[in-house]
């Protein structure tokens, strides 16, 4: 489900959320914090390959990347910048750890044209609409909501904020991010979701 470029991409951004969330402590704790990201951006990512599979296509998880930096047409960068891999370290020595940018990995999608031939006819469903693309991102936002519930349950309150903060800042509508993806796909469900997510946002500041 997951391929080697995926798998490097996951562990490497969780070492970077690890480090940004960890500054300044101690080497055990930086441990625990790592293996904390990593699963809350595997629970992500799985649903949203989940998600992905029912709806005849595929998905390829990757850094969040820009192309440009300003409006004009010309204000390209040469090669687009891996705004996920900055962001995350720029916000936390910004703000001295108080503040953590946490969303920094997106994805491509792509209808699997022959499996979705077979099973709603040809050519019916050659290309993903945005509502099915929002979808997708929408399983990633609900799986990490329900697994910061979980983690509130059986008492760890870091695991359940983590989830809490990936879910808030996937949900922002910008660029490539799933918020974006969801906006753009069905604003209904964004709204829902935006609600809910800045419910579960208050009490995670609010978690002990």
């Amino acid at each position: 489900m997951l391929n080697k470029r995926e798998i490097i991409t996951i562990a490497l951004a969780a070492l970077i959320l690890a480090f940004a969330i960890n500054l300044l402590q101690e080497l055990a704790s930086f441990i625990y914090i790592f293996f904390m990201v990593l699963i809350v951006l595997i629970i992500n990512i799985l649903s949203k390959k989940i998600a992905s599979f029912y709806l005849d296509s595929e998905i390829e998880i990757k850094f969040w990347e820009v192309k440009r930096y300003w409006f004009k047409p010309s204000s390209y960068f040469k090669k687009p910048f891996p705004v996920g891999i900055f962001l995350p370290i720029i916000t936390t020595f910004l703000t001295l750890g108080n503040f953590v940018w946490m969303a920094s990995l997106i994805f491509d999608v792509r209808a699997k044209i022959y499996k979705a031939a077979k099973r709603h006819g040809l050519y019916s469903f050659s290309e993903m609409t945005e509502s099915q693309i929002g979808l997708i991102a929408t399983a990633g936002v609900l799986a990490n909501l329900l697994f910061a519930v979980i983690g509130y349950l059986i008492g760890l309150p870091q695991f359940a904020r983590l989830n809490i903060y990936l879910a808030f800042f996937n949900m922002i509508p910008l660029a490539d991010l799933d918020g974006n993806k969801i906006f753009f796909g069905n604003i209904v469900l964004w709204s829902f979701l935006a609600a809910i997510t800045l419910i579960a946002l208050g009490y995670a500041f609010l978690l002990v």
